[in-house]
């Protein structure tokens, strides 16, 4: 049994060691917070570790990261380097050529390095890419998403970063090539420097192109992904408080006969999908790909992926917030 410890009991990271523990692989806790570390490692009846400590034990398999953004990179490749499989949250690191050498590091050990882009898990996008992949869609025109909501404001990164890596990873994934030309703007309200809502445009080579919104300045939480094909659209909505009604299929015709394009609409088509929760979907992936060496949907080279979509779309909307500034001087 692959035995895990870890790293970073915060917001989110309470949320990873409540599931390796109720799947039985969780073996310790690490947090910067010693107090922090005992108390949920007395909550999961596991051992409070120092990172050092878990990266020299040879019971601990593999670790699992959910600390800070800046520390994925360093603390990725301690844990590879001690020949640990590693779990990193997203993103997988802050600049390309460090993502790249986590790669190269878990190829040449043959050690898994997996990336939690968690809504790759989530059965009912897990449903909607089954369909695509079996042409019920036809070619992928257009995809939007967005993912709104009133907070939590971050310091140490723009919603660019903390929002738009779930987005990006799904249309890749979706669309199964990586964009041509990507392009992006921001607003900035609080913080300087710290983008507070933010657009971002990809265009892809076999002819489509995808739209992406994130904010922390909307009224409401708002989470939709909308896939637009030649024979069929889809909008996964994982808002909806009911889980039958998050996908909604319409398989609308657009009659391209005549001299304007003209649309032959469809009824709404609720899909059923199996309810399971997305996080345990994606802790047990990162197991069975250790025990059973199977393949990672979200490994190093999908971070990577996204990693670059995201250093396109950082750069271009800070060359537009720039602007913005210069503009109104």
């Amino acid at each position: 049994m692959v035995r895990i410890a870890h790293v970073g009991h915060g917001y989110w990271g309470r949320n990873l060691a409540r599931n390796f523990s109720e799947l039985g692989y969780l073996r310790a806790i690490v947090d910067a917070d010693e107090g922090v570390a005992k108390e949920a490692a007395a909550l999961y009846g596991v051992t409070a570790m120092t990172l050092d400590a878990a990266l020299a034990d040879s019971n601990i398999e593999a670790i699992s990261l959910a600390s800070p953004a800046g520390q994925h990179f360093s603390q990725a490749r301690e844990s590879l380097q001690a020949g640990k499989h590693v779990f990193v949250e997203k993103p997988l690191a802050l600049e390309i050529a460090q993502a790249q050498e986590l790669c190269e590091l878990a190829e040449q050990r043959r050690l898994v390095l997996m990336v939690g882009h968690l809504l790759q898990y989530h059965p009912i996008y897990v449903r909607l890419r089954e369909m695509v992949s079996a042409g019920e869609f036809g070619r992928l025109l257009y995809a939007y998403s967005n993912r709104l909501s009133l907070g939590k404001f971050r310091s140490e990164e723009d919603v660019l970063w903390s929002f738009a890596p779930h987005d990006v990873s799904m249309i890749l994934g979706l669309f199964g090539e990586e964009p041509h030309h990507v392009s992006a703007h921001g607003n900035v309200s609080f913080l300087p420097g710290i983008a507070d809502a933010a657009g971002l445009q990809m265009h892809f080579p076999g002819g489509g192109s995808a739209r992406i919104e994130v904010s922390w300045m909307h009224p409401f939480k708002e989470q939709r992904l909308v896939v637009a094909g030649e024979k069929a659209m889809a909008v996964f909505e994982d808002s909806q408080p009911k889980w039958e009604d998050k996908l909604v299929i319409y398989r609308h015709f657009i009659d391209t006969t005549g001299p304007v394009p003209r649309p032959s609409k469809a009824e709404a088509e609720r899909i059923a999908v199996p309810h399971l929760e997305p996080l345990k979907e994606e802790c047990s992936h990162f197991i069975s790909a250790i025990e059973n060496g199977s393949a990672v949907r979200t490994d190093g080279r999908e971070g990577l992926r996204v990693l670059r979509v995201l250093d396109q779309a950082g750069r271009a909307m800070k060359a537009s917030i720039s602007h913005q500034k210069s503009s109104a001087q």
